[in-house]
């Protein structure tokens, strides 16, 4: 496995799904942990959680589209841990779900607030602290929905999501002469509270699972693995990248 011992990552969404594996992941492998969300007491059982099998984390309680979160997050990494090495951009929601037409546009704004403008917020303010340590790893959570496949309803989610890899590909081009790298993550569809939203029935659970290759959604943790291997140096010729995470539900017509 991957190693990241005394690289400090910062971790949003954390404090359930994706986020909450891949933090106590990156913990296992050595990392420092700032760790965020929204939920207070979610997050400070996670911070429990990761010191209780010797890891070191610190939650930073805000909402993404704050900058101030942002903000708050990198000078938390600063002032306890010395930097910042890694950030997973991982906070995210689905928003409302529609026909294009009927898409009200606070439910379009919101998708973009949260997965695309909050996704920026938080590099803006990460990217100078990773050339001040002379280099980093940024990931951030994108989704075939948008990318390869397009699902009726999700016109708000897609376009928050694609948005990801576009602004993924400039942060590569703009800091890899500085060793920032920058990569996206193409999930499928995950067994996390928002996956399950999609999914809240045995038979539409059957229905997605059906349409992946490996005929089934993925772990937490399958994901968590993928980001650690983007954020380790395993992965540091590869920048820029739309990497697919997602069963094979992209090249699947079976």
């Amino acid at each position: 496995m991957y190693q990241l011992k005394d690289k400090v990552a910062v971790v949003t969404g954390a404090s359930s799904g994706i986020g909450h594996a891949a933090a106590r992941l990156f913990a296992a492998l050595g990392a420092k942990l700032v760790v965020s969300g929204r939920r207070d007491a979610e997050l400070a059982d996670l911070v429990t959680m990761i010191e209780a099998v010797g890891g070191e984390a610190v939650s930073v309680v805000g909402d993404v589209r704050d900058e101030a979160t942002a903000v708050a997050m990198v000078q938390t990494a600063k002032n306890r841990f010395g930097g910042l090495d890694i950030a997973f951009n991982n906070a995210g929601i689905l928003s409302e779900m529609a026909p294009t037409p009927d898409l009200s546009v606070s439910g379009w704004r919101d998708a973009l607030d949260v997965n695309l403008t909050g996704a920026f917020l938080c590099a803006k303010h990460q990217i100078p602290a990773m050339q001040a340590r002379g280099g980093g790893s940024i990931i951030f959570t994108s989704t075939f929905v948008g990318h390869t496949v397009g699902f009726p309803g999700m016109a708000a989610y897609a376009a928050s999501k694609a948005g990801l890899i576009g602004l993924t590909q400039v942060v590569a081009t703009e800091f890899g002469a500085q060793k920032i790298r920058a990569n996206a993550l193409v999930c499928g569809g995950a067994d996390t509270p928002m996956g399950r939203s999609v999914a809240d029935t045995p038979a539409a659970l059957d229905f997605i699972s059906g349409l992946y290759a490996l005929k089934r959604i993925a772990q937490p943790e399958e994901i968590a693995r993928a980001a650690a291997f983007l954020a380790s140096d395993a992965s540091s010729f590869m920048t820029g990248t739309a990497t697919l995470v997602d069963g094979g539900v992209s090249i699947c017509r079976t």
